[in-house]
């Protein structure tokens, strides 16, 4: 397994390691040393599962020692890209000690034709935690711009939905677009890398379900020549792994139950100190308990740094800000939580769902704002806070209204999200549902390994 250089992307292949390796299946996972050293203690199998560490090459101008996505700002992610692509040497060197059944990789899109140069017999799946949804309207091959066209930001084309695509609710405005036809990498926009990726594997994988993403699996399917599409579903790992730190126990014990805000952005998101006081202000005015996971803002070490002025006094110990990692499964599950204010990442959306707290949405990256359209257009179990003019970030007023819109109890909103969502979390956790997937998934593989067929 080698997926791309963010902690978000590979803690989902971690996860499905395990799984593999709880029915026998000996994998080895190529990662960062940061990464290595963060998640080792995630692997369940350590007889079964290798945690290989690559070696990220230096590239101008990232920092010194930059190995993951959440080391650098946004715009810098397409020199990791070049670093990633660097390598490739590395990685055949590998293919050739291990000679393994299965190659499971992401942006790396190179890995089929590495594995031809290597004399491999690996068979390739480009495994995926985003949406499906997002996958088939912006990774398609009708979405190629002509020869010779540079596609702008501007285009209105690039927002529209592609021929036949599966639904009219889910719409994104161009400058949503942005980057899809920029360089991600040296010679390589990000289009063009994610879909060669799509049509030079063996097979597609995605961690999701048809109960809610059926009809999407679907086109893409068609979109790549009926290329098979295996689903994993949500592969998240069961609650009682790993209890919850004492600290955030004794926390959250101590505020009634539901009553508790939480917020999560992930790894990658890396807000400007302006955005970073705005989003606390906002919790501040809530008058709720709240817990702030965020990476520090861009030109700080520490999310302290950036504390409006007084805002420690004033909060007491209402609220809690951490720039370090928590355990945010753990802590949905938790009976004092009532709220989760999430950027929409595959993982977090997915926990989420399964949990029973209400879901408030601000999407970050462009697949989570398409992705982000199905919580609150078709099942309706979130809401999502509407932005400012620049249409990036969002005002404490509309937040704070639509964590309240969800957290009192009197609001027709809250009431109509929350039954769609218990309806929605009934569903996904029908006994032998994500199993089922799971067993169908290996089965399929194992048949791609053993006759090139896949049921």
């Amino acid at each position: 397994m080698y997926p791309w250089l963010a902690i978000g992307q590979i803690i989902p292949y971690l996860h499905l390691a395990n799984k593999l390796a709880e029915r026998g299946h000996i994998v080895t996972l190529l990662l960062q040393n940061k990464a290595k050293q963060l998640l080792q203690s995630k692997n369940y199998h350590p007889s079964f599962i290798t945690l290989h560490t690559i070696t990220i090459p230096q590239v101008h101008p990232l920092p010194p020692g930059t190995e993951t996505a959440s080391d650098i700002p946004f715009h810098l992610q397409t020199h990791l890209a070049t670093a990633l692509d660097l390598t490739r040497v590395e990685f055949e060197s590998i293919l050739v000690r291990l000679q393994p059944d299965l190659i499971f990789y992401d942006f790396t899109y190179w890995v089929p034709e590495a594995v031809v140069a290597s004399g491999s017999q690996a068979k390739c799946v480009a495994y995926y935690i985003v949406s499906t949804a997002t996958m088939a309207f912006r990774m398609v091959p009708s979405r190629d711009p002509p020869k010779g066209r540079a596609v702008v930001e501007e285009d209105a084309c690039v927002a529209c939905a592609p021929p036949g695509y599966p639904s009219s609710t889910i719409i994104l405005e161009p400058k949503r677009m942005l980057g899809l036809y920029m360089p991600f990498g040296e010679g390589v926009t990000f289009y063009e890398r994610i879909t060669t990726s799509l049509k030079s594997s063996n097979v597609i994988a995605i961690k999701t379900c048809r109960e809610i993403e059926g009809k999407y699996c679907d086109y893409l399917s068609k979109q790549y020549d009926d290329k098979p599409i295996l689903l994993s579903g949500l592969d998240l790992p069961e609650p009682q792994e790993g209890e919850l730190e004492t600290r955030w126990e004794n926390w959250l014990s101590q505020f009634k139950p539901g009553s508790v805000v939480i917020c999560v952005f992930g790894s990658q998101v890396v807000l400007d100190v302006a955005q970073f006081q705005e989003l606390l202000l906002v919790f501040e005015m809530t008058k709720l308990p709240f817990l702030i996971a965020f990476n520090p803002p861009m030109g700080c070490t520490t999310v302290e740094e950036a504390f409006p002025e007084g805002f420690v006094d004033r909060i007491g110990d209402r609220g809690v800000v951490t720039g370090e990692w928590v355990q945010q499964q753990q802590i949905l599950a938790h009976t004092s939580v009532g709220c989760f204010v999430s950027h929409c990442g595959s993982g977090s959306i997915w926990e989420s769902m399964m949990s029973k707290n209400q879901i408030v949405l601000i999407p970050q990256l462009q697949d989570q704002v398409l992705f982000s359209k199905i919580f609150t257009t078709e099942l309706k179990v979130a809401v999502e806070v509407d932005r400012g003019e620049d249409g990036y970030w969002v005002s404490r007023e509309s937040l704070s209204k639509a964590i309240k819109s969800v957290m009192d109890d009197s609001s027709e909103i809250c009431g109509l999200v929350k039954k769609n969502h218990e309806i929605w979390r009934q569903k996904l956790a029908q006994p032998g549902l994500m199993s089922g997937y799971f067993d169908k998934f290996v089965k399929d593989l194992q048949a791609l390994v053993s006759n090139n067929n896949v049921i």
